[in-house]
């Protein structure tokens, strides 16, 4: 019976119809959010309520912004949590009219960005897709966008703030959503398009590229696309982006997940990463010297500088 289904799904439809069968749509029903909002059937959840055979701005299945002069139009699903995403189906307003370069919605279309984030601020996550270069005659509506990474919101937007813009963009900026659907894995920590496997141990938060599972960062001392490695001598951190101290008592030698010096600290440094300095105190009391030893004074290197101190004195 699937490969019946497949035989029949045509162009944009057969990319849908694998990746629906692949994965999950984790916007649907979910709560959703918009800048502004044209009327009371327009509401930001008619764009993840799964219906949209009639794209018509007053068919009741669509989401609308206000028809004001606004220069931002924002459109946001909470996905109830972060999660692993494949790719984006995003169905436009067309009025049920023909999709072509007279239909006055190519022009609202035009320049839209994707953002997925763990905060409902789209600058504090990733820019998974803009547009730069379709115009009325190429803008593809519905559009697939394929972004795999992770996150809880999936935000769209759209500007018009540093005119001029190319010709057939709209003066103002709208969101007229029929549909948007976000395909990935339920569950956190998974990849494959049966979100079957488990993403390596060692990734960073626990979470892997949806397709291939490598790593999108590493925990503290590994490195590689799947987080299997050691890092190399000299270097700990995440991704093993930072060099060991080379005041360390081994120059250049530390904890690969801390960085914390291992063979103590050269003379006259102390701290866990030997960055701090010292000093000894003399108290003269007429003619008596006392010598005052640090308490942080504890490898052999110290107490050598110390005992040598002693025996001049």
């Amino acid at each position: 019976m699937t490969g019946i289904v497949l035989l029949v799904c045509c162009g944009w439809t057969l990319l849908r119809c694998l990746f629906v069968q692949a994965y999950e749509n984790l916007a649907l029903h979910q709560t959703a959010w918009q800048s502004s909002t044209l009327r009371s059937d327009n509401g930001a959840e008619r764009a993840v309520d799964g219906q949209y055979t009639d794209q018509a701005w007053n068919g009741g299945q669509c989401a609308a912004s206000d028809y004001g002069e606004q220069t931002t139009a924002e459109w946001r699903v909470d996905l109830g949590a972060v999660r692993s995403i494949h790719h984006i189906f995003i169905q436009y307003m067309t009025h049920n009219g023909v999709w072509d370069e007279d239909n006055l919605f190519t022009g609202y279309f035009l320049g839209f960005s994707v953002y997925f984030s763990n905060t409902t601020n789209k600058e504090d996550g990733v820019l998974c897709f803009r547009d730069t270069n379709y115009t009325r005659a190429t803008i593809p509506n519905p559009v697939n966008i394929t972004c795999p990474y992770h996150g809880r919101y999936v935000i769209y937007y759209n500007n018009r703030t540093h005119p001029p813009y190319s010709e057939g963009y709209s003066s103002y900026a709208y969101n007229v959503l029929c549909e948007v659907e976000v395909y990935g894995c339920p569950s956190p920590g998974y990849y494959d398009e049966n979100c079957s496997l488990e993403c390596p141990q060692n990734c960073q938060d626990g979470y892997c590229d949806i397709v291939d599972g490598t790593c999108f960062g590493c925990l503290h001392r590994y490195i590689g696309p799947r987080c299997t490695k050691d890092c190399p001598s000299g270097l700990y951190g995440s991704n093993c982006s930072q060099n060991c101290s080379m005041t360390c008592g081994d120059p250049g030698e530390c904890d690969m997940r801390t960085g914390h010096c291992n063979g103590g600290c050269q003379v006259g440094l102390t701290g866990a990463m030997c960055e701090t300095g010292y000093h000894l105190t003399i108290n003269n009391t007429h003619e008596n010297f006392y010598i005052m030893k640090p308490s942080y004074i504890s490898t052999i290197n110290d107490n050598s500088l110390y005992n040598n101190f002693m025996a001049y004195t």
